[in-house]
């Protein structure tokens, strides 16, 4: 009697198992619908952003070299970053700290 139900028992929770994992199966075979990033469909684009976004993906085929771009370009990435340096390090020599004698 009791193994019976046991069994029952155990059969009901195996088919009780197998049947979601059937039903998850097959929702996922099913593919989803998206709309790719568009958001709502009331929502508008705004063009002056999709051509700001379009300019800023083709940026490195529109850029001209000329003399103020390189001289901009050197200032940023050389000459300020080494007077920052020079002006940390000048400040650790007259203090006479610690992290002056440690780079020394």
């Amino acid at each position: 009697g009791n193994e019976g139900a046991k069994r029952t028992k155990t059969a009901t929770m195996l088919r009780h198992v197998l049947s979601a994992g059937g039903r998850a199966a097959v929702s996922a075979a099913r593919p989803q619908s998206r709309n790719m990033g568009m958001g709502p469909r009331w929502l508008t684009k705004n063009k002056y952003v999709e051509e700001w976004n379009g300019r800023r993906e083709i940026t490195e085929k529109a850029f001209n070299a000329t003399g103020a771009n390189v001289a901009n370009i050197v200032f940023y990435a050389a000459v300020l970053p080494l007077g920052v340096y020079w002006l940390a390090r000048s400040e650790l020599e007259k203090k006479g700290d610690r992290r002056y004698k440690d780079m020394c």
